[in-house]
């Protein structure tokens, strides 16, 4: 049977396997890649998108029951007489959403009027009569502004005989980004810096800062495509109508009821970060003007629209099943240790994972080897001052290679399922040669003395000062793989049995 990628003509996921079992645990590496592979194979909306939207001769269907949030007031197929439909857009922003958008362009055909969606920088353009704009993530740029202008202008004049397919994933909260009037681009992106990667706050905090902030972000881009009639379809499980109606804040095309400028100024001052944020957004908070606020249910609900969720059954773990059920193929005894890593720092928890698979090595407790233990979640990676080149999942497997250093039994490795782990050379430059942007690394216990060899004098200094691309890459250990949607890390360990 063809994987996701394959059957839609992509191939692999991970771009750069012969490199990454050509040395080490060879063994153990294949398999850890093989697992790695299925699960990044998961992470793509194309097929679940083409199943939820169907063209029938003048006739289209957009529905299924698997689709649905849980406790919708309208449940069922939305079924379009083409004849009274003028127009059919798609807008939307997110890693990976042209996965989304190119299986509704398939799906459409000339019936698409056109569209715009914005995408990170280093994904390949796929779409063909719908516009792409790539947009810096994890800091905005000025190419997200002018995204975000393009889909505005293509919202000038929408009617009630015109549909549009709004589409986002995770990434959305950097590429969907329109200052608020007064702050610029470069004052977002230095908020966003001094209090998600200097000081570690989670990406769910700074959504109550920057959803204040700006003017296409909570649900304000669907008051643009009002009196349209809307689709939105978020690149995750469907979840339950009441979370997705008043418990968002970061799927930016439906209502916020979370975030309000008192939270916003209770959180920053609570992280320390009211005196390092420029005075542009400072006297925008403080002014609290309430018709730039978010939009909340109750306006939200007045409008015609269907919500559907195209990762059915799979919640921020949705790569986790099939990864699973490879690595029992491939005689491992999976277990899941962790499916929502969040508000961990990487390092720790690497070498936390690392001194968990050293015990069942030593004495196959607490779990028989041979067998896979996996995690899940977005972790987080306190910089402070420091300028190194790298990334939560790199963070997480180059510090678990300094516990397991000298293993003959054990391998670990951690992706970003979009493709892309950190900002990658987005702050500063990387060595000659160096790819601008990993996925994550695979590490086994004989990386350390490979890094070594390469030339990296010491491993924990350079891990200390959070510049672990450069390592990995030295010890032929990061990850390249192409970009794709987001459904946060899949972090896997292996310990192999004897005979293996």
């Amino acid at each position: 049977m063809a994987s996701l990628g394959d059957s839609v003509g992509l191939g692999k996921r991970i771009q750069n396997i012969d490199e990454l079992v050509s040395h080490g645990n060879m063994t153990g590496r294949k398999a850890i890649l093989e697992i790695l592979e299925t699960g990044l194979q998961a992470a793509d909306p194309y097929n679940n998108t083409r199943k939820l939207i169907r063209l029938q001769g003048d006739t289209l269907i957009v529905g299924g029951k698997e689709f649905e949030p849980s406790g919708s007031p309208i449940t069922g197929e939305e079924v379009y007489d083409l004849s009274d439909i003028n127009r059919i857009f798609v807008l939307g922003a997110g890693k990976g959403i042209q996965r989304v958008a190119k299986a509704i362009e398939d799906t459409l055909g000339d019936r698409l009027t056109g569209g715009h969606v914005i995408d990170k920088k280093g994904s390949a353009v796929i779409l063909k009569k719908i516009g792409v704009t790539l947009g810096a993530h994890p800091l905005p740029d000025e190419d997200c502004a002018r995204g975000c202008e393009r889909i505005r202008k293509l919202t000038a004049g929408l009617t009630e005989n015109d549909l549009v397919f709004t589409c986002v994933s995770n990434g959305v909260s950097s590429l969907l980004t329109m200052p608020a009037p007064g702050v610029s681009i470069e004052d977002l992106r230095k908020a966003a810096y001094t209090t998600q990667i200097e000081l570690g706050s989670q990406t769910r905090g700074l959504y109550l800062i920057r959803n204040q902030v700006d003017m296409m972000k909570g649900g304000r881009i669907s008051r643009l495509i009002q009196p349209a009639k809307a689709i939105h379809i978020i690149a995750i499980e469907p979840g339950s109508y009441d979370q997705l109606m008043h418990r968002n804040g970061w799927l930016h095309t439906l209502p916020d009821e979370n975030t309000t400028y008192e939270r916003a100024l209770k959180n920053l001052k609570e992280w320390n970060t009211w005196d390092n944020l420029p005075e542009s957004i400072k006297k925008f908070l403080e002014t609290s003007d309430p018709k730039y606020a978010p939009v909340r249910s109750d306006e939200f609900e007045k409008w015609t629209f269907r919500i559907f969720g195209v990762m059915p059954g799979f919640n921020q773990s949705a790569k986790l099943p099939p990864a699973i059920k490879k690595a029992r193929e491939l005689g491992f005894n999976p277990v899941i240790l962790s499916d929502d890593m969040m508000q961990v720092e990487a390092a720790p928890a690497g070498r936390y994972m690392a001194n968990i698979t050293r015990t069942i090595e030593r004495t196959g407790e607490p779990f028989e080897p041979p067998c896979a233990i996996f995690s899940s979640g977005e972790m987080i990676v306190t910089v402070g001052q420091e300028k190194g080149i790298g990334g939560r999942s790199q963070e997480y497997t180059l510090s678990a290679a300094l516990r397991i250093a000298g293993s003959k039994r054990v391998v670990m490795a951690s992706v970003d399922t979009d493709g892309t782990d950190g900002p990658g050379v987005q702050f500063t430059n990387g060595p000659e040669g160096m790819p601008p942007c990993f996925a994550g690394g695979v590490v086994d216990g004989y990386t350390v003395g490979e890094a070594e060899k390469a030339g990296v004098e010491n491993v924990l200094a350079e891990l200390r000062k959070h510049n672990t691309s450069p390592v990995l890459w030295k010890a032929k250990s990061a990850v390249v793989a192409r970009q794709g949607i987001s459904l946060n890390d899949l972090t896997v360990a292996l310990v192999m049995g004897h005979s293996r």
